[in-house]
C-alpha cells in the first residue's frame, strides 16, 4: 500500500495536458497539481458518479486525454459503467482506482471482501483491453510513463493507506477553492468552449 499523496505527486510528473477529476484524491490534488484550469474536482456528486461523470468528459472531448482518480466505495455503487465504458472504448480515458478497503469518507467501515477484490481483473472481466493493479509505489512510477501512452480505456487499480475521515461532514476542513459552477466554467474557457 502506498499513500494517495505520493502516488499523485507521481501522476504529477507525467501529467502534461491531461484534464483530470481528482475523486476521492482532490483533497491533495488540490496541493499539487500545477493545472488547476484542467482540473474537474467535484467533490461528492454522488457514491458511483465520478466514473460516469469522466466517461461523458470523455465521450464529449475525443481529443482530450481524461484521467479519473476514483475509489473502490464508489465504483462499487456503480459496476455497470465498468462495461458501457468498455463498450464505447474511449482511447482517451484512463481510469485509476484508489483502493483503501474501506469506506473512509464514512468514518472507514470496511468494504466487504475487501482484500480479495482483484479489480483490475473486473475491469478485465468487463471488457478493458489494458488492465495493471498496483500495491507499490515504486513499480507504478516505473510503469506511469508506458500507462499513459497506451490508448484507453485503461484500468488501474492501486492499493493505498485508508485516510479515515471521522469528523462530522459539516465540521470537515473545505479543500475545494473553487464552486462546482466556476470549475466548469474555467474548464469551458481553457477548452475552448461556449458557455450555455
Amino acid at each position: 500500500m502506498f499513500q494517495t499523496a505520493d502516488m499523485l505527486k507521481t501522476f504529477q510528473r507525467y501529467r502534461s495536458n491531461t484534464i483530470v477529476i481528482p475523486g476521492r484524491g482532490s483533497r491533495h490534488w488540490v496541493n499539487i497539481s500545477t493545472t488547476p484550469k484542467r482540473d474537474v474536482p467535484l467533490g461528492d456528486p454522488a457514491m458511483g458518479g465520478h466514473a460516469s461523470f469522466a466517461f461523458g468528459l470523455a465521450l464529449a472531448q475525443p481529443d482530450e486525454k481524461i484521467v479519473l482518480f476514483d475509489s473502490e466505495g464508489d465504483l462499487l455503487m456503480n459496476l455497470g459503467v465498468l462495461p458501457t465504458i468498455a463498450e464505447q472504448g474511449p482511447k482517451n480515458f484512463y481510469h485509476f482506482l484508489l483502493d483503501n478497503e474501506c469506506y473512509a469518507t464514512t468514518g472507514g467501515q470496511p468494504v466487504p471482501n475487501a482484500s480479495n477484490i482483484a479489480y483490475d481483473v473486473i475491469a478485465r472481466g468487463a471488457g478493458y483491453p489494458h488492465t495493471f493493479a498496483f500495491d507499490n509505489l515504486e513499480d507504478l512510477s516505473n510503469n506511469i510513463e508506458a500507462i499513459l501512452n497506451l490508448p484507453g480505456p485503461v484500468f488501474v487499480a492501486m492499493k493505498v493507506v485508508p485516510e479515515i475521515e471521522n469528523e462530522p461532514i459539516g465540521r470537515r476542513s473545505r479543500w475545494q477553492t473553487r464552486s462546482r459552477d466556476q470549475v466548469l466554467k474555467e474548464l469551458q474557457e481553457e477548452l475552448g468552449i461556449a458557455a450555455r
